[in-house]
């Protein structure tokens, strides 16, 4: 026993701080020890690529009209049961077919679509900082090539890994799921963690950053805690795009019932009181 926990090396890419045994795999799914290091299982395993409009990460006010060439692995640092994305995202190697890219390639798959629009890359689908180290390695490609990067993500990682990525994103579009820390919990997440994300973009400088929030009944959908949302952000800078996504069944909550449409508008009102951007997604 004592080996095995000599053995254990601490995972620190979030701050889930999994302690893994040779082999195994962490909370994200993603990353797993190989009895000297943690290292990224997902790393060039791709489970989606597409070219999608910028507007669909949601980016909605930097580069309209243009492309981006999408691409998610498996794996995700949070456990939200109303994800979008759970076929690939709350799931591991064995939960999903994959095939496996280079950086190299996937720079040069973007470069060919220079013609349908295309400006640069998009790491999403999935949780794409589970695997920061691919999302570093294409980024820095990409940029050498003339291409962007836009980094679609919940921000739910350490500050080193960050730090890692943080200068090679153009733009980016971070999940603000709720603004509770016992909300964030019952997430599997770290609302400290998610703040820090977006306040390190954002002051980078060289980051374009619009925030999301799902607002889903019974989590995050009361006047209040909007209001502390949006006067957090609005501290940050007022002028950062802000989406209200209305929540549909999904996942494991089929049983619940979808935002109304009313509450929406509602929120939407609470958070212009702070916000100059307010935009609506799945109305």
């Amino acid at each position: 026993m004592s080996d095995v926990t000599a053995a254990r090396l601490t995972c620190g890419t979030c701050p889930h701080a999994c302690s893994l045994a040779s082999g195994q795999v962490g909370y994200c799914r993603a990353r797993v020890s190989d009895g000297e290091a943690i290292v990224p299982q997902s790393y060039g395993r791709i489970t989606s690529l597409a070219l999608d409009p910028i507007e669909k990460k949601p980016i909605a006010r930097w580069n309209p009209g243009t492309t981006v060439l999408s691409l998610g692995s498996y794996g995700c640092t949070m456990r939200c049961p109303f994800c979008q994305n759970d076929s690939i995202a709350q799931v591991g190697a064995d939960g999903v077919q994959w095939f496996s890219a280079t950086p190299q390639g996937i720079v040069q798959r973007a470069l060919d679509l220079r013609y349908r629009g295309c400006i640069g890359i998009a790491y999403t689908y999935n949780e794409p900082l589970a695997g920061w180290e691919f999302v570093r390695d294409t980024a820095q490609l990409a940029h050498d090539a003339g291409l962007k990067n836009v980094l679609v993500s919940n921000g739910m990682v350490n500050a080193e890994p960050l730090a890692e990525v943080a200068t090679l994103i153009d733009a980016a579009n971070i999940d603000l799921k709720c603004f509770t820390e016992e909300g964030y919990r019952t997430l599997g997440g770290d609302l400290t963690a998610v703040k820090r994300t977006i306040e390190t973009l954002v002051r980078s400088g060289t980051c374009h950053v619009e925030v999301t929030t799902l607002v889903v009944p019974g989590l995050n959908d009361t006047a209040k805690e909007i209001d502390a949302l949006c006067t957090w952000l609005a501290d940050i800078d007022p002028d950062i795009p802000y989406h209200l996504s209305r929540f549909f069944p999904h996942f494991k909550m089929m049983d619940a019932r979808s935002t109304p449409i009313s509450s929406m508008h509602e929120l939407a009102s609470v958070a212009r009181t702070h916000m100059h951007d307010v935009l609506f997604g799945n109305m």
